[in-house]
């Protein structure tokens, strides 16, 4: 069994969607969480109660990936809480979507701060922790908009592309020092992204897809709970497509 008993992860991006579902998960499994946000406290406090309320530890804490000082201190502050950082779940993201001929350069800058910059801020401050305690698994959560592109989409493609190619050279890098790094590639997941798709788009996606329907939460948040455990202790530098047979990447 893949458990996670008295782990501790930190999950960015955790008071909604893909992230909270992770946090639930993770928990669910015996790991200890701190649930990132840095918009909605409420949203945030909401994901702790549940967890805690099925028995099991959470805390929110709110931060701004993009910025390096603070991703340095939301790592520092789970090593506080926890004594360590076992798992690191970079889930924080944001889309700004336009034609690049129409994409301004806020646009672009901010889609890559937060997307691709702030994985790299949080992973630097967590490599020193794992690295030293000689133990951990990095989870990041790029897309298969990464891997195959997208229409109006060229900042955040550029960013879950970068992606990738940061969790594999993390993982060449830290394999030595026994922590692991692996990519988690969603296609397209019912969360408040879709709920706002057009009919017509969801079917054109639907089309694209073998299982001809969109995934959830959970099944994003189940594998990354399996690359979190040991279950998959010899698997590092990978990329794991949950896209329902979109890419069979």
């Amino acid at each position: 069994m893949n458990g996670l008993m008295g782990r501790s992860a930190l999950i960015t991006g955790a008071s909604r969607g893909i992230g909270a579902a992770c946090a639930r998960e993770l928990a669910a499994l015996g790991a200890r969480v701190v649930i990132n946000y840095a918009g909605s406290r409420e949203a945030a406090e909401s994901v702790v109660s549940d967890i805690v309320s099925s028995g099991g530890q959470a805390t929110a804490l709110r931060g701004d990936v993009s910025d390096p000082t603070s991703a340095q201190s939301l790592v520092e502050a789970t090593v506080d809480l926890y004594g360590s950082l076992d798992i690191l779940v970079n889930n924080a993201g944001i889309t700004r979507d336009n034609l690049i001929v129409r994409l301004s350069d806020d646009d672009w800058t901010s889609v890559i701060d937060t997307n691709l910059s702030g994985v790299f801020y949080v992973t630097r401050a967590a490599s020193k922790v794992m690295m030293k305690q000689r133990f951990g698994s990095i989870i990041n959560i790029t897309s298969v908009i990464g891997l195959v592109g997208n229409a109006g989409q060229v900042n955040y493609a550029a960013a879950k592309a970068g992606v990738i190619g940061l969790t594999k050279s993390v993982a060449k890098e830290l394999a030595g020092r026994g922590v692991r790094a692996n990519a988690v590639a969603p296609g397209f997941i019912e969360t408040d992204m879709t709920a706002t798709l057009p009919d017509s788009v969801r079917e054109a996606a639907s089309a694209q897809i073998a299982m001809k329907r969109f995934g959830t939460p959970s099944d994003v948040a189940k594998a990354v709970a399996f690359l979190a455990g040991d279950d998959a202790a010899y698997i590092t530098g990978q990329v794991l497509a949950v896209d329902g047979g979109m890419t069979f990447a």
